[in-house]
């Protein structure tokens, strides 16, 4: 955040599970899962991740994802449905768990991660879904046989859950589509400010959006207030700073009563994530 955060157990936990979950997404057993259904990277993305959803509408996978072009997951939706929903979810889940058992291996054992597991279902199946689509369908999705798997799709569940409620946010401040992610990547105008940003390389590729459209975008925030331009980029203007500590805070906020009181869980979970980003798969942590 722009500014100094209070302590918020629901940034801890997003911040914690975090590279467990987009392990999914990063991971080294994409490329054989994509070349096995016969669906590129896009088209894998989509398809693994709305799975839960069914064979729904279009459009309506682009308005659970927000900030993706319409037309490319469009594309990768019909791609994936042709191919088979449930064959793009199985074979998912088969990389999950060939990665985790490999990556954990003796580092935690069934019993602690069927713990663990149950421990996030649990509050996983306390969540309100009401207004959370992405949520919702994962939390109706079947529960995967291995340990490994149902502790992944607990957490995942959980993930999307934030996400939901961050884009409710989003569009509470008329944030919508691909400006929220330009705007996200804007810079700071404190520039000590740490935190996690794609890049404007990675994010036109993997939203499926031109420079144009990048463009664009920055001059629709500098219209709203939100944004100005700057030499190497650009940047958040005080009103879009306070725009940003807003979102962050009201997203943070959504969450803080599910994880009151579960601070030991997350501890107990620091391992198993500590395990994943040691194997140097993950962005930043690639260790060759």
């Amino acid at each position: 955040m722009t500014t100094t955060a209070t302590e918020s157990l629901s940034r801890l936990a997003y911040e914690t599970l975090e590279p467990f979950h987009i392990l999914a997404y990063f991971n080294p057993g994409l490329r054989s899962a994509q070349e096995d259904t016969g669906l590129d990277g896009h088209a894998f993305y989509v398809g693994a991740r709305g799975a839960p959803l069914g064979p729904c509408a279009a459009p309506v996978v682009s308005a659970a994802f927000y900030n993706f072009n319409p037309d490319l997951v469009a594309k990768s939706w019909r791609a994936a449905v042709e191919v088979g929903l449930d064959r793009v979810h199985e074979r998912r889940h088969a990389m999950l768990d060939d990665s985790l058992r490999e990556i954990l291996g003796d580092s935690a054992d069934d019993a602690l991660l069927d713990e663990l597991a149950s421990e996030y279902t649990r509050l996983a199946a306390d969540l309100p879904l009401s207004g959370r689509p992405l949520a919702a369908a994962w939390a109706s999705a079947p529960t995967p046989d291995t340990p490994r798997l149902r502790l992944w799709q607990a957490i995942a569940v959980l993930r999307e859950w934030r996400g939901d409620n961050h884009i409710a946010a989003l569009v509470l401040h008329g944030l919508n589509g691909f400006d929220a992610a330009v705007f996200h990547e804007a810079q700071l105008p404190d520039p000590s400010v740490k935190r996690r940003v794609m890049g404007k390389r990675v994010v036109l590729l993997t939203r499926g959006y031109a420079e144009q459209d990048w463009e664009d975008s920055i001059d629709r925030l500098t219209e709203a207030g939100l944004a100005e331009r700057a030499d190497d980029g650009h940047r958040l203007t005080a009103q879009g700073a306070a725009v940003y500590d807003d979102i962050e805070a009201t997203t943070d906020a959504a969450g803080e009563s599910l994880w009151a009181g579960n601070s030991e869980l997350l501890e107990r979970t620091r391992p198993i994530v500590k395990a994943v980003l040691d194997a140097g798969v993950l962005p930043g942590t690639r260790n060759k």
